[in-house]
Parts: C-alpha cells; structure tokens; sequence
C-alpha cells in the first residue's frame, strides 16, 4: 500500500488541551487506539495515519470550541464524516485531533415550497433522501457510498445523477462554517441567486476541509420524478456507446444517469452481483420525468443505440429492477477487488470534455494491455469523468509502482485533451504534482487564500497541497 511519507515524530495532545477538553465533552473523546485506528484510515489506496484523540462533537458551539483549543495550542485538526474519501482527503497525517460529525446529524428545516433543506454536516445522503420521501422531494448528489452531507461538500462530490443534477457545486446554496479564529459564519441566505460579494459558498465546497469546518449545509432538492426508468444497452465498440450518450445530450434529451462500464468490469459486476450481462462494453442509462416523457426519451436513445452497434436496448420500470441495476453499478469497486480476493484498490478519477472521452478511454484500454495489475474500467459518460479501478497486491510494491506510473500518464492525457486530474474524488494527498501541472499559477492563489484563512495552518494540514 502506497505510503504518506516521511511523517515527523510529534508529541501527544498537550496536557493543558487535553484536561479542557476532557472536562468540556467527557467520555466524546476517545484516545483508545482502536477509535484512533478507525478515523486514520478510509477507502483509499494510502497507508492509514492515526490522530492523537478522536472528538465527536454534537453542535456548532462545540466545533467552535475544539478549533479555539486548537489554535490555542497549536493542534492540527482533520474534520471526518463517514469515512468514505478516496484521495487521503481525512487523513490525519500530522496527527492532532480528528473531529467526527457523525453525531451532527438533524435535519434542522425542510423548505418544500421553495424545493431546499438546511441539514446538519453529519447527515448521510441515504438518510436524507429517506426523510424527504413523504415530502415527494429527492436530493439528487449520489457518490455512491452513503457519505455525509459535510463531507460530500468538502470534496465536491457527484455521481450518477451529475448529468442532470450537477454536482455538490451546484447543489449547495449556503453554508455554515466554523473558521480558524472561532467565528462562525453564515456563506449564503436562501435565495436560488445572488450577487452579494465574493462568494464564499463555492469557495469552501471543494477545500477538502483546508479552510474551515463545515458545520451546516443548505441544498437545493427536486421533485421526485413521476416515473423513473432504467436501461441495459451491450455494444459491440467503446466508441459506440460514448458516441450515443453524446448524440443523446446533442438531441436535448434529459439523461439521469448515463453510466459506462468496459468488458473487464462488466465481468466483475456479474460476478459480484450474480448478474447475467454480456460482458461487453455497456450502458446503464436512467431516465426520469412523466410517463410520455419516458417514453420518449427510451425511444429515442433506444434508436441512437441501434444505429451505434448497440445491442438488445432491456429496460425496467419495476423499483426492485432498478434497485438491483443501480446496486451492481455502484459496487463496481468491489466487484473489482473481489476480482482477487486479499487484494487493495486505487481508483483513478480524470474528467475530459465529452466530445474527448472515447478517445481517452480507448487510449487508455491500449495503456492497459500492457499492465499486470487486474483492472477495469467504469465512469460517468455523460460528464466525460471516468475511473480505472484497479486490484493490487498489498505487498508487491512493483505493482504499485506501476500502477502509480499508468496513473501519471492517464492524468497527463487528460490534460493533453483539456481535462481534469479529478472529476470527484479531489486532490487530497495523491494529486498535487498534477494540480499545479493542471492549473500553474492557480495553485500559488490557492496556497495565498489558505494562508489568509488558517494562517497557522491547523485545518487538515498536507491536503491538496503541502505547506510552505
């Protein structure tokens, strides 16, 4: 497993901070090595890191509170939901206090006239959309895991539904966040726009916890639909299934999910899923509105998919149908483990415009040829952002070599075709020699406006790029 690095010795919580915080929130703070174990490690390819305590707070008086101590006594400080990131992005690697929000979790206002809800940063997108249900309301943001709302807008995260939905950064109307001198301040008011300054809401979605803590967040939902529908189209080129989704966004119709998975992973899937697809290059398609409209749109993509080497064009509007399909997609990663059992995971995460992804893809299927690491290959076509997944030996360090040096030359051609090092996952600990090759002198603006706002940098120190 790929390592950190060099991580300085450092001593334990000063006695001080640790006795305020013992007499301030009791038996919420844990410093037993299997709490700390838990909260130093989550679904990615580095090597785990443990915090010197672990503080589970309840409101935003306390997360106030915990960042006073520590910039008092000069703590660093992580914030974690569930767990769930992929780059590193909760790691506590410098040790300190990692901040669980778990407990932060009521859903405090359901605006269903004006289709918004204000939620605490721990609540989960599953428990979410459950409480909503009765209002006939979804939020639409769906990264697959069951991640907190808070961390969900730290690392921009999307999904299956971004083709239509957008992304966090689109689905966040306002925050409130705790910043490095203890105020606590409101990024937004309801309104769906704003011309109010700089805005301050786009500015922390996407930080990765780097510039404050998180504490609550508005979203903007949507109805739920009349009807929903899913479909299965195998085709016979990777060419032809990237060309239809694109001839299907030209044609204006109104895609939920358009999700690609190559042969390798649709073995995986079947396998994992005990599922019976051929084992082709697929399309998972959803679509969403009134029955007529649903109609319609399968009608039309049905028939691009004909004319692009599609074959049998399966669709379902049965909820368990549905159900099945969307739980196959979303466990690919580990249908692509399970592909070699013991093994470790890397999920790469580039995005290139549309009109770009099947050359990208097919360049890459040729990059993989020639690798000996097990791989597949899955993504959300209709944005062009797509994952290699890869089953790695935990203790052949070649094979993370190279996986490592493929990962390089994927992000490398993305950029050659105007592209991103991230679609998703953010850039955390494994991405920052490519951000500054993405964005230059963008990055510098970056390292100015952290520096302006957690000047002693205690806010999850090494992420998406290393102090200087």
């Amino acid at each position: 497993m790929k390592t950190v690095g060099e991580i300085s010795p450092r001593p334990r919580l000063p006695a001080a901070a640790r006795a305020a915080l013992d007499d301030r929130l009791g038996e919420r703070v844990s410093y037993s090595e299997a709490v700390r174990s838990q909260h130093g490690h989550s679904e990615t390819h580095f090597a785990s890191c443990l915090p010197d305590a672990v503080v589970f707070v309840e409101n935003t008086d306390e997360v106030v509170f915990v960042v006073g101590l520590c910039a008092a006594h000069d703590i660093k400080l992580t914030a974690y939901g569930a767990g769930t990131s992929i780059e590193g992005n909760a790691l506590p690697i410098a040790g300190g206090i990692s901040l669980d929000m778990s407990r932060m979790n009521r859903i405090l206002s359901i605006n269903a006239d004006d289709f918004d809800v204000t939620v605490e940063a721990g609540v989960t997108r599953i428990a979410l959309n459950n409480h909503l249900r009765d209002q006939g309301l979804f939020f639409p943001v769906d990264p697959g895991a069951d991640a907190t709302i808070g961390g969900m807008a730290s690392t921009r995260a999307s999904g299956t539904n971004a083709v239509r939905y957008g992304t966090m950064r689109e689905a966040v109307l306002g925050l409130r966040v705790v910043t490095a001198d203890g105020r606590e301040i409101r990024t937004a008011r309801r309104a769906r726009k704003s011309a109010a300054g700089y805005d301050l809401t786009r500015l922390f979605v996407g930080a990765e916890g780097t510039l404050g803590i998180i504490t609550e967040v508005t979203l903007r939902l949507h109805p739920i639909p009349e009807v929903i529908s899913s479909a299965v189209c195998s085709f016979e080129t990777l060419e032809g299934a990237a060309t239809t989704v694109i001839q299907a966004i030209q044609l204006g119709v109104p895609l939920a999910r358009a999700e690609i998975l190559d042969d390798a992973q649709m073995r995986a899937v079947n396998r994992w899923s005990k599922l019976g697809y051929p084992e082709k290059t697929t399309l998972f398609f959803e679509f969403h509105g009134s029955q007529a409209s649903v109609d319609e749109q399968v009608a039309t993509v049905e028939e691009l998919a004909t004319s692009n080497g599609g074959g049998t064009f399966s669709w379902s509007s049965l909820p368990e149908e549905r159900s099945r399909l969307w739980k196959a997609r979303h466990e690919a990663y580990y249908a692509t483990l399970g592909l070699r059992p013991g093994s470790a995971g890397w999920a790469t995460d580039v995005c290139v415009p549309i009109g770009r992804l099947a050359e990208c893809i097919s360049e890459t299927k040729r990059d993989l040829s020639t690798c000996s690491v097990p791989a597949t290959i899955c993504g959300h076509v209709g944005d062009g952002n797509f994952h290699v997944c890869f089953a790695l030996d935990p203790d052949a360090p070649d094979e993370w070599a190279e996986v490592e040096a493929f990962n390089a030359r994927l992000v490398a051609r993305a950029l050659t075709m105007d592209g991103t090092c991230t679609g998703e996952h953010g850039i955390g600990l494994g991405k920052q020699a490519a951000l500054v090759d993405e964005l230059g002198d963008g990055v510098d603006l970056m390292r100015a406006i952290k520096r302006a706002l957690d000047p002693a940098g205690i806010f999850n120190p090494g992420k998406i790029f290393a102090p200087n």
